[in-house]
């Protein structure tokens, strides 16, 4: 089943910077081969609903191995069986309705 979600995984316990963690996260999504997109408060990936959860599996390991005692993740998904829809997909179509205006 292919899948799209919107990650958001927060450290906590590690101070108030988390950038360290945060591109220790990106680079094992980028690692994956999934297609994602990073935004200000989080990544949307987009692949096969068990590599996608593999990695959100992955990013709070190694940032607990990076010393967080916590983690906190919002995690929004969605799944689709009428037809095939990707990331680039939904935001075009958007993008369409805003150019007819």
């Amino acid at each position: 089943m292919h899948v799209i979600i919107d990650l958001c995984v927060v450290p906590l316990g590690v101070g108030v910077s988390v950038s360290a963690e945060i591109a220790a996260c990106q680079r094992e999504i980028q690692a994956s081969g999934l297609e994602y997109r990073m935004h200000a408060y989080g990544t949307n990936i987009e692949g096969p609903w068990d590599e996608v959860m593999a990695v959100v599996k992955r990013c709070h390991e190694v940032v607990h191995e990076m010393g967080a005692p916590r983690i906190t993740t919002t995690l929004k998904l969605g799944t689709r069986t009428d037809r095939d829809q990707r990331m680039d997909d939904k935001v075009a179509s958007v993008e369409t309705l805003l150019g007819e205006q």
